[in-house]
């Protein structure tokens, strides 16, 4: 199963995430297979940049995207 989920980068206690579309198997940090964007929780308000066409062909695809991508992506306004 493919899921579009958050890889975390970043120091201890200064979290970045990419995006990235992932087999379910794989481990968090691991091998992905696209990344399509980044997320920053440490800005005031939270600042995140998707690629809205890769999101959209992964979504129609049948990639599902974990509860925190799934609250970016209502944010960007991308839906199935």
């Amino acid at each position: 199963m493919v899921k579009i989920r958050l890889r975390r980068l970043g120091q201890k206690k200064a979290p970045f995430y990419r995006i990235v579309v992932a087999d379910s198997n794989s481990p968090r940090d691991g091998r992905f297979i696209e990344e399509i964007g980044t997320y920053d929780p440490t800005r005031d308000p939270s600042e995140y940049h998707v690629n809205e066409e890769a999101a959209k062909k992964w979504l129609a695809s049948g990639a599902q995207p974990t509860a925190t991508v799934a609250r970016i992506f209502k944010a960007t306004g991308i839906t199935k």
